[in-house]
């Protein structure tokens, strides 16, 4: 079974509405991760900022921004083969 299969997704994909990045990391990080058979979850720092959370403060104008395993791996821009590496280990 794929790790980050059962739980929380090993991918977290933070984004914003009206964001041409977010929408190309999106094709990405769908890419990568259903190759790799890796779930991941997307997060609208406008919407789903968790109460006592500062996503828009912490993420604000670098979205997108790709974590793998906890671990910042990018913004603006992603890059899926650095990505699908992250996800080999």
């Amino acid at each position: 079974m794929p790790q980050g299969s059962v739980g929380e997704p090993r991918v977290l994909l933070y984004t914003r509405q009206g964001c041409h990045l977010c929408d190309e990391a999106r094709a990405v990080v769908t890419d990568v991760c259903g190759a790799a058979g890796e779930a991941w979850r997307e997060i609208d720092i406008d919407v789903d900022d968790a109460p006592g959370g500062d996503l828009v403060g912490r993420y604000g104008d670098y979205v997108p921004v790709v974590e793998v395993d906890g671990v910042q791996q990018g913004f603006w821009r992603v890059d899926g083969a650095r990505l699908a590496r992250r996800l080999a280990r």
